[in-house]
Order: structure tokens, then sequence, then C-alpha cells
């Protein structure tokens, strides 16, 4: 499975399940950021607006921005005011004698006069101010980073950082840009877009254009996260984290269609090291990704056996262990078998409790598969719930449904089928989606 594909499938993915609210958008978002960035980015209005300010159509717009405030357009009023200090402007005799005659006849210093102002605060212009807004609130959240030597940062910010400097005196200071009342919670509205967008102006018209993708971007349009995944280089180089999320979702639509519309799919509150919970009145469903539950663990044995009991293999690992913490005296070495890359699937109902455990490799290599066979194993075997083993002798993998590993597609290389497998699954990426309800069929029912 490409990388053209798994973005194909996990844009319509992000907009069924995350912007709709079921799926924590926190976790989508701080899977695909890069490593390099803060919690604050670990939102997906945050991210759009990161990825936003990178784009090279952004950094030109930037550039060419003060040559555009000097042509900025206004409409010209004519303003009455009344004045005994003084007249700026044309008087208008027939207001003044109306006004004079409904305050005082006598009062001769008293006059109505027309003064001619401009009005900065058009269509075109809100429209204008608000992208200008949306690039400064995000250049300044996100300075430090342009600064770094990021690959993904565009060389033209990281080059030219008086862009930034530029943009914030812009915003800041340049007096027709103040002189633009700030947009409304709900503005600009598609008439004032439309109106920038059929300007003879070309700095409305592109205006109008990257305003529009940004709220595009921000409500969930399809294209605009197949954009975001597509041409934002934060999206790891590898396709790894872009198969997880691929196969994490996959998890979500399998059980869906297994137990149907009484089965639905419950908001996780942030923070939670859930990131799906699904369930009705008999069953509940619960997705982890990148940790295990509350009390689960991956404990291997070979630390607690008598040393007299172990095989060379794991003598080897726990000698090779405590050379280690005598040699290096400032740390701890970890027990545990590390984590299933993508998912720790538990289904709790009365009766019991069952798990799922998922590994990825992104990868067709033997080795690599290979290597992702032992890990799933050595999940299964050393999987604890409140320090008990789930798994016992004779069946310490479980029922051979309960590990699945994914991989990448053997175009050329015969591989068995489901059914000719032993103690765990391989998938290919291609046959998640349709495969991956056969297993779930196994474990949850």
């Amino acid at each position: 499975m490409n990388r053209a594909e798994l973005i194909e499938n996990l844009s319509q993915d992000i907009l069924t399940y995350v912007m709709h609210g079921g799926f924590p958008e926190h976790h989508v978002a701080a899977e695909l950021r890069h490593e390099g960035l803060d919690e604050r980015f670990d939102d997906y209005e945050s991210l759009v607006g990161l990825h936003f300010v990178l784009r090279p159509d952004i950094v030109e717009f930037v550039e060419d921005l003060p040559a555009y405030l000097r042509s900025i357009k206004t409409q010209t009023e004519n303003v009455s005011a009344t004045s005994r200090l003084g007249v700026d402007g044309r008087i208008n005799w027939n207001a003044t004698i109306r006004e004079r005659y409904r305050r005082n006849p006598y009062d001769t210093a008293l006059f109505v006069y027309d003064d001619r102002t401009e009005n900065y605060d058009i269509d075109e212009n809100v429209v204008l101010k608000r992208l200008i807004s949306i690039i400064y609130h995000t250049l300044r959240d996100c300075r430090e980073y342009l600064e770094m030597e990021y690959e993904w940062v565009t060389d033209r910010w990281r080059e030219n950082l008086e862009l930034v400097d530029r943009m914030y005196d812009v915003f800041e200071r340049n007096v027709h840009v103040t002189r633009i009342r700030d947009p409304k919670e709900y503005e600009p509205t598609d008439r004032m877009v439309v109106a920038a967008e059929e300007s003879r102006s070309e700095v409305y018209r592109r205006a109008a254009t990257l305003v529009r993708e940004y709220e595009d971007a921000m409500a969930g349009d399809t294209d605009a996260i197949r954009d975001l995944l597509e041409k934002t280089v934060i999206t790891p180089d590898d396709e790894e984290t872009l198969l997880e999320l691929y196969v994490l979702f996959r998890y979500v639509e399998s059980i869906e269609s297994i137990e149907g519309d009484e089965f639905t799919l419950r908001t996780i509150e942030s923070g939670s090291q859930e990131v799906a919970r699904l369930g009705n009145d008999d069953r509940e469903i619960v997705l982890y990704h990148d940790s295990s539950g509350n009390d689960l663990s991956f404990v291997s044995d070979v630390f607690e056996k008598q040393p007299s009991s172990l095989s060379r293999t794991e003598s080897v690992q726990r000698e090779a262990r405590k050379v280690a913490e005598q040699y290096f005296v400032d740390r701890e070495f970890r027990t545990t078998t590390g984590r299933p890359d993508v998912i720790v699937l538990e289904i709790k109902d009365e009766e019991r409790r069952e798990y799922l455990i998922t590994e990825i490799k992104s990868s067709k290599r033997v080795e690599t598969v290979t290597q992702g066979i032992r890990e799933t194993l050595e999940y299964l075997a050393f999987l604890r719930d409140e320090d008990e083993y789930v798994y016992d002798e004779p069946q310490a993998f479980g029922s051979g449904w309960n590990g699945v590993l994914v991989t990448q597609d053997f175009e050329e290389r015969e591989t068995a089928p489901l059914s000719g497998q032993r103690s765990i699954r391989i998938l290919q990426a291609s046959e998640v989606a349709n495969k991956l309800t056969d297993v779930l069929r196994e474990v949850i029912q």
C-alpha cells in the first residue's frame, strides 16, 4: 500500500471520525506533527495553522505585502459634524441654520460642516485583515521553530527571518492595516470573500483564495485534509506512522461493522490513554495506541526466575542488563518488552476480558517482518493484567487470534491465508480493510 493510497484513506478517516467529534483530534495531530514541536501543536487547528504558514505561497504573500499595502482600497465618505471650536471642512449653511434654530438662534459660533473621510472597513479589507491576522498569530507561536535547523521549515523562512519581523511590523504598526477593524468572530462572511475574489486588485484575490483554503482545512474539508497530509513536511518521512493511523481507523470501522448501530463510538477526553471507546450496555471495547491500558504491562519473566532455571539465552539477557546497570550507574534499564506500535484492543464484558495486540512494520523485508513476528509473540507471552499473565501455558500466545502483525504488501511473494497461519495473524496492508474484520470476529464473539 503506497503513500498516496494511505493518504487518500486517512483523509476520509479524519473527516469521518475526527472532525465529527468521535475520535480525539489531539491524538491524530500528535502523531502527525514533527517530534520537535511541543504540546501546543497537539491539536488539529494548531497543526493546520503551522502547515499553512509554511506554504511557499504564504511566504510569497508576505514578501509582496508591503508593496500591496501602498495601494490599499478605501471608500470616501462625507460625514457631517457640528462644532463651536473650529471648522475642519466645508460649512453646510442650510444645516448650520437649522441646527442654530434648533439649539439657539443667536449662537453665531456654531457651525455644521461636511468632512470627507476614508473608510477602511470595506469587505475586501476585512478579508485581507483576517489573512494577515492568521499569519501573524501563527508566526508568533512558531517563531522559535523557524530559527532552528529542522528539515520541515521552509528554507525561505529560515533564510529570511526578517520576513517574520516585517510581518509583525505590518500587523502592529502599518497605518493602513491598523485602520481596518478586526473581523468579528463570524467574519469574513462568504459575501465578503466573494467580493474579494471578484476584485480587480491582485492582493484581494490572493487573500480570498488563501482564506478559503485555510477555512476549508479548519472545517475538515476532505481535499484540504489530503493537502495537509500530502504537502506538509511535518508528516513523518517514513510511512509507518501513516500506516499505524490507517490500521487504527480500520479497527474502529471493523468493530462498528460487526456490532452495528447499537455499538457507538464514544468521545474520549483529552489526556486519556484511550484513543477510542466503543460499546453498548453489555460490552465495551477500548483501543489504546502507543501505550498499554492502565492495568496492562509487557514485562519479561527473565528477571523473576531463579538463575539456575534460566536457559543460556535467558542468562545472556539477564547478565547483559546487570552488567549495563553496574557500568552506567546513573540510569535504570527497563525490564519490559516495549510497547506495541499500534493497538491494544481490550474487550470487556461481565464474563471475560480479552485482548488483541497489534504490531506494525511498514516493510516487506523478510528480516524486518521476522523481527515483527518475534516482537508480537513477546507482547502476547508477557502481557500482564494487574501483574498477572493474561495467557498461560500451553497457550502462552492466546488462541492464535490475539496477535496481529501488519506489514507492507508482498507483491511477488506467496504467503499463507489466515486459516493457514499459527500463533498470530499476519496481514499485509492492502488486506487490512477486508480481513481485519475476520480477525476481530474470532476475538470478540
